[in-house]
């Protein structure tokens, strides 16, 4: 399989879904999908209210395009959405969701569909120019998130000397930075490159030497952390799961992921925009 990596989000849409209730989904009934709204370009609302987004097109193409069922998202916070999955408040979780020994530990995941980075987004004409200048600074990040691990993780670096601003909603992280409330924003890459193509005034802290992704076809700009995201299931959901990767495996096959990758992302200017395999 191939997982398009260094990305930068282009916009796109694709069909409007509906969001549904809290009620269980029933096999032969429309598949309810957990999901963290707004998280652009993964999925969130065009400004006519119609849900888009990569996952959005990638459940559109496995659920209706493969396995011939109808699909709702349900809009749920990410730092309470893998409760909600096993409470029965939905079938999967589809939110750009990293799979980590964690969540492997409350949930199963389907094969990886998607290679992700924590990254570093700062002021452009701010005095963070490396990452040893975060120490004694604050940091804003998504509730729940690789992104607030990885802040964690660099607060232990810095001894303790690093405050951590977690938010409900990746856009307050991104307020907080344009406001001059936090330093910097550690989230996925993709969705802070999204954020930076709208926004001039906000830049990614280029590469250091211990970035997490090194070699030829690293990204140009700093990473904490390589990440693949997973779409979740119970862990009593096995033959679901597997007929769920076997319909992403087909997509993957016939070229219908590529098109829909299109729709979103292209590579980051300084890079070939390769692909990784797994």
């Amino acid at each position: 399989m191939h997982r398009r990596t260094f990305l930068r989000g282009t916009g796109g849409a694709i069909a409007g879904l509906t969001l549904a209730g809290n009620a269980s989904a029933q096999d032969g009934g429309p598949v309810r999908i957990g999901s963290d709204i707004p998280y652009r370009p993964f999925e969130y609302r065009t400004t006519g209210g119609e849900l888009v987004g990569f996952d959005v097109d990638i459940a559109e193409a496995i659920f209706q395009g493969q396995l011939n069922r109808g699909y709702e998202f349900v809009q749920t916070s990410f730092d309470t959405i893998i409760p909600s999955l096993n409470n029965g408040n939905f079938r999967v979780i589809m939110s750009a969701m990293t799979i980590n020994e964690g969540r492997e530990q409350q949930v199963d995941f389907s094969d990886p569909y998607f290679t992700a980075y924590q990254t570093i987004l700062v002021l452009r004409d701010g005095n963070i120019n490396e990452v040893a200048d975060l120490r004694g600074t604050t940091v804003a990040v998504q509730k729940g998130t690789t992104g607030e691990e990885a802040a964690q993780q660099l607060r232990q670096e810095f001894n303790g000397n690093l405050t951590i601003d977690s938010y409900d909603q990746i856009p307050g992280a991104f307020s907080a930075l344009g406001n001059n409330q936090a330093a910097a924003v550690i989230n996925d890459n993709t969705v802070s490159a999204e954020f930076a193509d709208q926004n001039e005034n906000v830049v990614f802290l280029e590469a250091e030497e211990d970035s997490a992704a090194t070699g030829e076809d690293a990204p140009p700009y700093h990473t904490l952390t390589v990440e693949e995201y997973g779409i979740a299931f119970r862990q009593d959901d096995d033959q679901f799961r597997q007929q769920v990767n076997d319909a992403l495996a087909t997509i993957q096959e016939n070229g219908t992921y590529d098109e829909i990758y299109s729709e979103y992302f292209q590579p980051v200017e300084g890079t070939d925009g390769g692909t990784t395999s797994g």
